[in-house]
């Protein structure tokens, strides 16, 4: 394979030397013929007009370049201004969540307050209740030995006026003791 490839290029190569020789406006000359190959190719394009097409092929991609450009453009500067907004309403809800911590703080510490007051009033109330209570049975015990005594007095008058006292006399005292224990209730 490396003669054939060797062979064809010393051979392709000593060619056109020799072909190129004489008057160069002759169809012997390759130089020639070669231009004028060139010349029409060139023509056939410029009478099928591929130059405008590449032109507009080119102009076509440049504007589609140039629009994908805007457009990521656009995208990036919308992109920013949601960051921006994010970001905003990011320091909005932290500072309404500080305002929340800082009334739950106050709020708690006021139904301390409150909660404080209700138990010392509940207290007194309490307190107020148990010395009520307390004057209630002390007067009730006070009640209740005056009325012993006074059962025991009665007894004990009843048992020394009937020893010594006859049915005039007995009649007489037991009048005048209701009169003295009707005084004393009214």
């Amino acid at each position: 394979m490396r003669k054939l490839i060797l062979s064809a290029a010393l051979t392709g190569a000593a060619a056109p030397a020799f072909a190129a020789s004489g008057p160069f406006f002759s169809l012997g000359n390759t130089d020639f013929i070669v231009l004028i190959a060139f010349l029409v190719f060139i023509g056939v394009l410029v009478y099928f007009k591929v130059p405008g097409m590449l032109g507009g092929m080119l102009d076509k991609r440049a504007e589609t370049i140039r629009s994908e450009l805007d457009e990521a453009r656009a995208l990036r500067e919308e992109a920013q201004t949601v960051l921006a907004q994010f970001e905003r309403k990011q320091r909005e809800v932290s500072e309404q969540a500080d305002l929340i911590v800082a009334q739950a703080k106050t709020d708690a510490e006021e139904a301390a307050k409150q909660a404080k007051v209700d138990l010392e009033k509940s207290i007194a109330r309490r307190l107020q209740a148990a010395e009520d209570q307390i004057a209630s049975a002390e007067a009730n015990a006070v009640k209740e030995v005056r009325d012993t005594a006074i059962n025991v007095a009665i007894a004990a008058a009843a048992d020394v006026v009937a020893k010594g006292m006859n049915a005039k006399d007995s009649a007489a005292m037991i009048d005048e003791s209701i009169k003295v224990v009707e005084a004393k209730l009214h």
